[in-house]
């Protein structure tokens, strides 16, 4: 019988267990350069009994940076920095995706150098505050990318994954989901573009479904996921029709051959259900829990085949040894809320902060 402890194979890389970590921003890359600091290899090295980390999120570009003290992938020093911590991991036999996120519009000009401003489909802001080290600020109507913007932000992901195989990844997952920039694109009212790169679900789709096919391109398919939240109405995104929108994605992104699709829930099971049978690879769920954490219980929906891993956030932070927590039936730490930054990006609770 499967179970969310028996061993997996990930296009190819093993993985010990079913129960993968899922990305929650931590905000310790301190200072204005967006290098790890070493907490967070000591962090993610004390948590590498999960079958698959997946990291906080990690800007590809200076400009995709919507949070203080995030870290990224984008210079020779952040490279180095994140080396640190794959090592780490896999002195453990830890398995590590960086999670690549460009957060578009979510953002604000103090948080970026230079003079930039956020930039997405569309200039639309969204409505809503973000957190700084001056205290929380409205959004701003964000830069409408030129198609010359597009393709240069695209690019900007191809050379994050290479830079995340050279820092040592096992592979990448791209966020698509709770309101950033590929979800920006996705959604109909922070995307209202009439060009190529919006109006029919189609041109919604695109930019999602470039920046896999190059980037499976670049490092190899199977080093690659990619993130979905579908119905998430997380940071003032909305989508008309969900299920035929991300029928569509899916089926797109299913001939490149990709590590897996990983889907943050919402309420409606029955969207989860229909898209696990559309997805025909490997399929990660980060089950909806309000008001709760992810615990315990959730384990059977690896045995129920619903999913294929089952991804943990709170309940990581709380007890860095979860799956043999989970193996014995406990005991657990609960949760702190005040441990963690901002609310849960799902849109659903205000639960700890996942990328």
């Amino acid at each position: 019988m499967t179970t969310a402890f028996t061993p997996f194979d990930l296009a190819g890389t093993k993985l010990a267990n079913r129960v993968a970590m899922a990305p929650m921003t931590r905000s310790r890359a301190h200072g204005s350069n967006g290098v790890p600091t070493p907490v967070m290899a000591t962090y993610y090295a004390q948590r590498a009994s999960a079958g698959l980390i997946i990291t906080e999120g990690v800007q590809p570009s200076a400009v995709g940076q919507g949070y203080p003290d995030t870290p990224g992938l984008h210079t020779a020093e952040q490279v180095a920095g994140w080396r640190l911590v794959t090592d780490a991991v896999h002195e453990q036999d830890g398995v590590i995706f960086a999670q690549l996120m460009h957060t578009g519009r979510i953002g604000h000009p103090s948080l970026l150098p230079d003079g930039l401003i956020p930039l997405a489909p569309s200039a639309v802001a969204a409505r809503g505050q973000v957190y700084t080290h001056q205290g929380p600020k409205d959004f701003v109507t964000p830069k409408e990318l030129t198609e010359a913007e597009i393709v240069a932000t695209i690019a900007d992901f191809v050379t994050a994954a290479r830079n995340a195989v050279e820092a040592g990844f096992d592979g990448v997952e791209i966020h698509g989901a709770n309101g950033y920039l590929i979800h920006q694109f996705l959604s109909d009212n922070a995307n209202q573009r009439t060009d190529g790169w919006g109006g029919s679900g189609e041109g919604r789709i695109r930019f999602g479904v470039e920046v896999a096919t190059a980037v499976a391109e670049a490092i190899g398919a199977e080093r690659v996921g990619f993130r979905i939240a579908p119905g998430n109405p997380f940071n003032d995104v909305t989508e008309t029709n969900p299920a035929e929108l991300y029928t569509a994605l899916l089926s797109r992104l299913a001939p490149l051959g990709l590590a897996y699709v990983h889907m943050v829930e919402g309420p409606d099971r029955d969207l989860t259900r229909h898209l696990r049978q559309v997805w025909s690879g490997t399929f990660i769920l980060n089950p909806f829990t309000h008001p709760d954490a992810t615990g315990p219980a959730d384990l059977a929906l690896v045995d129920e085949g619903l999913t294929d891993l089952i991804a943990f956030g709170a309940m990581f932070v709380a007890n860095p040894d979860l799956p043999r927590r989970l193996a014995a039936g406990g005991p657990y730490n609960a949760p702190d809320r005040a441990t963690f930054y901002g609310g849960d990006e799902r849109g659903y609770t205000d639960y700890p902060t996942l990328d």
